[in-house]
């Protein structure tokens, strides 16, 4: 069972609660040092400050214009602030810890000077100054606690401050989410609806740059989605065309021999019709299963060096005798040397085949066809004929399925639409190329170029796993 995925909103709006939250803690700890550590200072500067009103005013006798001890004693005492007072023959005059803490901070040395002792866990401020040279000295001592209070009222104010930080950051993470979801939702809505077959619909672009790149990509998505579908209603379209011929053929003269209405010479020229257009058949379904299998990863070829020389002069031969009946003359231009490529013959011969075969049903009785071979830095075979060519915008799609066949089946003889597209990816396999352009002698030309080994013609069969498509 799939555990149930929380929202984006949801997932911001803790991402936001967390950094905020670490964010406040150590605000938090950093505010609480800095005001302990002021508040101390403060109250130090604070101490230092009376010792030198009190060492200004103060008269150890007690007589004079001056105040006495009990007076300033009472003054201060208000403030939390406790005196010891050591006299010129070292008595030391005050309460039982304030002299202790007085005593260990060095009243008896009667420098002015400040100091900071710790009595019984308590730590006590202590400012220690001199009177009037006599040998006589006072200690102001104030514990470090008498300004907890306002320490702890800050840090209060503080933490409060802090607080609402905190909530501001998660409703400002919540928001965040919200919106950062809500193009994200519409692109999932989008998808959803590819998903059932529709292609009209689209994603604003909008939003941070990541969401807004999601968007474009889904809408490309889109696109090539309903782009593959039209080729493909079109090349099933073109197939279903080329395969109601032949049956219809085959239907009408079959039922003619059923029915008896062919018989003798009559049923033998029906059955050969029976004959061609099932072959005609086998061949459009052989091409659909080969065109199959290049995109397969087990397809293999029997690579090895070949003498494309002798395949073309082989070609030739079959193909003179199927010109000449079509009143069509065959020019096959060759070098006289061999001309060495890596390639599986059987693959290659099916695939110039596959080219004169195209370049025959478009040739006129009387307009010529060629082969032609070239060697140099690679090897080019040429399969032109005199036919009536291609519109120059259909040379660069005439190896798609079925895109001739759609655009040219109402004014010509034309293939399935997967002849050339099945030798286009048997020379690719190969390591080739096969391009189209136009011919010399008028019509179209369909050119395979591939690499010339310099390896010896008696060598073997090599690499026997083909280049990727």
């Amino acid at each position: 069972m799939s555990r149930p995925r929380t929202t984006l909103a949801l997932r911001i709006t803790v991402v936001c609660l967390a950094v905020a939250g670490v964010a406040v803690i150590v605000a938090g700890l950093v505010a609480a040092r800095l005001v302990r550590t002021t508040g101390d200072t403060v109250l130090q500067q604070s101490l230092k400050a009376q010792a030198d009103v009190v060492a200004s005013q103060l008269d150890p006798t007690g007589i004079g214009n001056r105040l006495g001890v009990g007076k300033v004693a009472d003054v201060v005492r208000g403030q939390g602030i406790a005196v010891v007072v050591r006299r010129p023959g070292g008595q030391e005059v005050g309460e039982a810890v304030p002299v202790r803490a007085a005593g260990r901070a060095g009243l008896a040395s009667g420098q002015d000077h400040s100091a900071r002792v710790t009595i019984d866990s308590v730590q006590y401020l202590v400012e220690v100054r001199d009177v009037g040279g006599s040998g006589a000295a006072f200690a102001l001592v104030q514990p470090t606690r008498s300004g907890e209070a306002t320490q702890r009222a800050l840090v209060r104010n503080i933490a409060l401050a802090l607080g609402i930080g905190l909530l501001v950051a998660a409703v400002a993470g919540f928001v965040s989410g919200r919106l950062l979801g809500r193009p994200l939702r519409r692109a999932a809505a989008v998808a959803g609806s590819l998903r059932t077959g529709r292609r009209d619909v689209r994603v604003p672009v909008e939003g941070p740059a990541e969401v807004a790149e999601v968007a474009g990509s889904l809408n490309a998505l889109a696109d090539a989605l309903a782009h593959s579908e039209a080729r493909q209603r079109e090349f099933l379209l073109s197939v279903s065309h080329e395969l109601r011929t032949p049956l219809t053929a085959v239907t009408g003269f079959a039922e003619a021999i059923a029915d008896g209405v062919a018989e003798g010479p009559d049923a033998r020229r029906a059955g050969q019709t029976i004959h061609r257009e099932a072959q005609r058949l086998e061949r459009l379904v052989s091409d659909l299963l080969e065109l199959a299998r290049l995109g397969a990863d087990e397809f293999r070829l029997d690579l090895a060096t070949i003498d494309l020389t002798a395949l073309v002069r082989d070609c030739a031969e079959v193909w003179q005798l199927r010109c000449e009946r079509e009143n069509v003359p065959l020019s096959v231009l060759l070098p006289h040397a061999p001309v060495p490529v890596v390639a599986d013959a059987r693959r290659l011969h099916q695939v110039v085949d596959g080219l004169a075969e195209n370049a025959l049903r478009a040739t006129p009785a009387g307009a010529p066809m060629v082969f032609a071979l070239t060697a140099g830095p690679d090897a080019r075979l040429s399969v032109r004929d005199g036919g009536p060519g291609l519109a120059p915008e259909d040379y660069d799609v005439a190896f798609q399925r079925g895109v001739l066949n759609a655009r040219y089946r109402d004014r010509r003889p034309v293939g399935s639409g997967i002849g050339l597209a099945l030798v286009h990816a048997l020379v690719t396999r190969m390591g080739g190329t096969l391009t189209a352009g136009p011919a010399p002698e008028g019509g179209a030309a369909f050119t395979i170029t591939l690499p010339i080994t310099g390896d010896p013609m008696a060598t073997g069969p090599i690499a026997a796993e083909p280049p990727g498509p």
